[in-house]
């Protein structure tokens, strides 16, 4: 063997949990044809943190690599894109394709997956140059995760059953999740910066408050899972805009204090 040739070959552990991460979009595409909207949207949210964990596992055993990055980009492109689009389509939009082209048409599906990839394709470019603490746009993951929360939460949460009659028609319902998937597209494309959660230290010793606050947030989740993880991922996806309001104020405070300055003058 000649010295300095490269091995050929992928790294198994990380691969593995990437391809897992596929296979539950490709069943949630499977259960949405089944008409079983609840199992698609656990799918897409177990979808979710394979997506996590791969990469996690991939930082710490120095495992990264450029075939790595391509075939999370392809999962996250099943997963995350499609799965969705596919599940808001079958609950939110075909029973409803009376109410016109905008809300009743293919259009908000179709423009969720290509925001989708545009995202993913950006990312893959700039993942070199940019602040990794921050990411440009809203992560495809958290835009599946904020529709599979939401038809989690509608569908299966105990408090909203009770009272889902009197609360929301299923036809108010259908319109504000083809809201959502407009706005998400939007903020995929847009330069609107978003805090990445990869900086975060799990090897490091924390305070125990902490582990008592997670213990808490569990036992929430598991007493109203559709309605903690929807509000989680909502928030978070509102965090990009949230960031952008200080930027915005200085903005409009500088000519205010321009034309104040100026009328004092001779």
């Amino acid at each position: 063997m000649r010295k300095g040739r490269r091995r050929r070959g992928v790294y198994l552990l990380p691969s593995l949990l990437t391809i897992s991460n596929l296979l539950c979009g490709v069943y949630a595409i499977v259960a949405v044809h089944n008409d079983e909207y609840t199992r698609a949207a656990i799918a897409i949210l177990i979808a979710l943190i394979m997506d996590g964990l791969d990469g996690a596992v991939a930082r710490l055993t120095n495992t990264q690599s450029d075939f790595g990055v391509q075939l999370d980009s392809l999962a996250d492109l099943v997963a995350f894109g499609v799965a969705p689009a596919i599940l808001t389509y079958a609950w939110a939009i075909k029973p409803y394709s009376k109410m016109g082209l905008l809300f009743g048409s293919i259009i908000p599906t179709a423009l969720f997956v290509s925001s989708g990839a545009f995202r993913l394709a950006r990312f893959n470019v700039q993942t070199r140059i940019l602040d990794n603490r921050y990411f440009v746009g809203l992560p495809i993951p958290a835009a599946a995760a904020v529709i599979a929360s939401f038809v989690l939460f509608m569908r299966e949460s105990p408090s909203l059953v009770l009272f889902q009659h009197e609360l929301l028609s299923d036809r108010v319902t259908s319109a504000l999740m083809v809201v959502i998937v407009y706005a998400l597209s939007f903020l995929m494309v847009s330069p609107l910066r978003y805090r990445s959660l990869k900086g975060i230290e799990i090897k490091k010793r924390q305070p125990f408050a902490l582990l008592i606050g997670l213990t808490l947030v569990v036992s929430v989740i598991a007493s109203e899972p559709g309605l903690v993880a929807f509000s989680c991922f909502f928030l978070y996806a509102l965090s990009g805009v949230i960031r952008l309001i200080p930027s915005i104020r200085r903005h409009v405070s500088e000519p205010v204090e321009q034309v104040i300055g100026g009328e004092g003058g001779p």
